[in-house]
């Protein structure tokens, strides 16, 4: 496939507009075109071992699942490993693709995959997406109902805001009299005028309605997810289920106050990553993640939740496997997909 028929298509299984704002996603490094990717290499970390593995499989596209470059580079030299993954890249004519955190909230995605190991049970996003356009413009709407006497005057006093939009107007029935509906958007800078403009006359600004427009939430789709398990399982079977799913000999667990290996989970509230400001507050038996800071496991366990932590990356690796497949079949094997075997979290137990 051609390098950017491919990226359309990847972006078409997970819309970059998923990510988190501060996420770094999508196309990272392009070789110049045209460039035809017959070997796509999956990895969670593109260290430099790794992409020296994908330059001896010959790759033409890498999916690095964490963006390795994610602060600005101020120049592209041997100096850093970073740079020099760039610099590799190039030279090899190897592209850099990164979806992370689109991939989280994807229904498809990480989440939804480290949420196999708790076996049977029902999701939801712990914090759902919401759709990346709306038809509407503006974040508010401002709808009023003048006599024909005001109409003119206010109408343009209104058209001299800036950022405002979709003014309509249409006749209105009000306790018996004719009037003139008049609706608008506006931003949230817009409303203080508008507001203002109309709180002049007392009479219009009590027939005064304001909307919040808000976008419609995406179903199944959002970072981190709440499980339901279909029977409750003791703490200790749900430990060793993770370990098999995620094929780790060993994990890290903080039991909950008040709880024991032996008692039961019917919720767990799990993250891929470093899960603390996506699960931090969230009612559950369970938090499931990477990584999480000290004193937040200290507040989840005063709070009887008990904590399993894997270590950062071997909560998403395990997905590569899932994803190569699925792919496949999205991309019609047009391409080769294979998985990194050098990809490894750096910690060891």
């Amino acid at each position: 496939m051609d390098l950017r028929e491919l990226v359309s298509a990847l972006n078409d299984f997970a819309s970059p507009s998923l990510a988190e704002s501060w996420d770094n996603v999508g196309l990272l490094v392009e070789p110049s075109p045209p460039h035809a990717v017959n070997t796509l290499f999956l990895t969670n970390d593109l260290t430099e071992e790794v992409m020296e593995e994908a330059v001896q499989k010959k790759a033409d596209l890498i999916l690095s699942y964490h963006p390795p470059i994610f602060a600005p580079l101020k120049r592209v030299t041997w100096g850093t490993w970073k740079e020099r993954l760039v610099v590799r890249a190039l030279e090899r004519r190897i592209g850099i693709y990164s979806p992370h955190t689109a991939y989280d909230a994807a229904p498809h995605g990480v989440n939804n995959w480290l949420a196999k190991a708790l076996g049977a049970c029902t999701s939801i996003p712990l914090h759902p997406s919401t759709a990346p356009s709306y038809p509407a413009e503006g974040t508010h709407r401002v709808e009023f109902c003048t006599g024909t006497e005001h109409l003119d005057a206010v109408l343009s006093k209104i058209k001299d805001i800036q950022e405002v939009s979709c003014l309509t107007t249409f006749p209105a029935r009000v306790e018996g009299e004719e009037q003139t509906r008049v609706s608008l958007n506006c931003s949230q800078k817009a409303l203080l005028e508008v507001v203002a403009l109309l709180s002049q006359n007392s009479l219009l600004y009590h027939k005064t309605e304001i909307l919040l427009l808000q976008k419609p939430l995406l179903p199944h789709t959002g970072m981190g997810r709440l499980c339901t398990l279909s029977e409750p399982v003791p703490l200790s079977d749900i430990v060793e289920r993770i370990k098999q799913h995620l094929r780790l000999p060993h994990v890290r667990i903080a039991v909950g106050r008040g709880r024991t290996p032996e008692s039961p989970v019917k919720t767990a509230a799990l993250c891929a990553g470093s899960g603390s400001s996506v699960l931090k507050g969230t009612k559950a038996d369970l938090y499931l993640t990477g990584e999480m800071s000290h004193h937040d496991v200290l507040d989840a366990v005063a709070n009887g939740i008990s904590v399993i932590l894997c270590e950062h990356s071997n909560t998403e690796r395990g997905f590569l496997s899932e994803l190569r497949d699925t792919l496949a079949t999205h991309l019609q094997n047009k391409v080769n997909i294979i998985v990194s075997e050098t990809d490894r979290d750096p910690l060891q137990v």
